[in-house]
Formats: structure tokens, C-alpha cells, sequence
């Protein structure tokens, strides 16, 4: 379903002249900031231990090759990197980036000034700060990992509408 809709160019592969119609996937289609703004048109979920764009699209679409919009819609141009590891890829790869995961990997403190909850992360020394919280490798990663899981999902309601649109703009040639 997503490729199918990309426009199909000429392009000649070898600069001889002979051309080829083939899909061009350079063409990018971004969701508007004004929807991703709008709260009305999407729930935030949190994906759980082995779910995938597939089975989410399944579960809430009813259709699992809708998962491109689940991608689209939180800006996920690479799956390996930009989605969750489960707990057995996660662990191995702490094994295989840090020899010892329990070592410091950073200190944080609070901003003083403005939204307090904010955190700043400064380095490894925290000599000029007593109170600063000290964070561990597998602590640091960890919580990479689970900003990786905050996602919003286009409401059901709304797939129709943003399919219809996506095929439109793929469509637009300036060719």
C-alpha cells in the first residue's frame, strides 16, 4: 500500500540514455505539524514488550498494512533504530556497547530556573554540583529506550481521511 502510490519516473541508471520507468522513492510525504498539534485526532500510547508497527496497525486499524501510518505519523524513517528494542535485543546490546553496564555514564541536574523538571545532563564531572544524580550506563540506555516508546496513533476515525490525503500528495508529480 505505501509504495504503491509513489509516482513512477523515468531514470536512467547507467547515464546512457536508455531510461526506465521506475517508483521514485525519494518522494516524501511529512503529516502536517498542524495535525500532529491537534490532540483531537490522536491518542498517545506506549508500545509494550515485542509489539510492532504491524500488530499495532492490526489491533487499532484492523489492518496490518497500515503500519506506514503508524511510522508517518511519529516521524520513523528507521525502524531498527527509531523503534524499541524487546528485552532480548536490548540486552544484548548493552552486552555487546558496554563493558560494564553499571558504570557512570553521566550526572543530571535539575534547570533552576523555568519548567524545574527539566533535567540537564553535565558530563561526568560533578564537581561544581554536590547534588547532581548520577546516571549508569543501562540507566541512560534504558531511558532512551522508553522515550522510543511514546507514540501517538492516528484515531481510527480519522484513516480514511489521512489515507485519501497521503495518496494525493505521494501522487503530485513536479515531473
Amino acid at each position: 500500500m505505501y509504495f504503491t502510490n509513489f509516482p513512477l519516473i523515468p531514470y536512467d541508471s547507467v547515464g546512457d540514455g536508455n531510461f526506465e520507468v521506475v517508483t521514485n522513492l525519494l518522494k516524501r510525504v511529512a503529516v502536517r505539524s498542524k495535525v500532529k498539534a491537534n490532540v483531537m485526532v490522536y491518542d498517545t500510547y506506549d508500545i509494550k514488550e515485542g509489539e510492532t508497527p504491524e500488530s499495532i496497525a492490526d489491533k487499532l486499524y484492523d489492518d496490518s498494512k497500515l503500519h506506514w501510518i503508524i511510522l508517518l505519523f511519529n516521524d520513523i524513517t528507521d525502524r531498527y533504530h527509531q523503534w524499541p528494542m524487546n528485552n532480548n535485543q536490548f540486552l544484548a546490546y548493552m552486552d555487546d556497547k558496554y563493558a560494564d553496564q553499571n558504570a557512570l555514564h553521566h550526572y543530571e541536574i535539575s534547570q533552576v530556573s523555568g519548567d524545574t523538571t527539566i533535567k540537564i545532563d553535565i558530563g561526568t564531572d560533578n564537581t561544581d554540583h554536590s547534588g547532581a544524580t548520577a546516571y549508569t550506563n543501562y540507566e541512560y540506555e534504558e531511558a532512551l529506550q522508553d522515550e522510543l516508546r511514546q507514540i501517538r496513533l492516528l484515531d481510527p476515525a480519522y484513516v480514511g481521511t489521512f489515507v485519501n490525503e497521503y495518496k494525493k500528495l505521494i501522487g503530485e508529480s513536479l515531473l
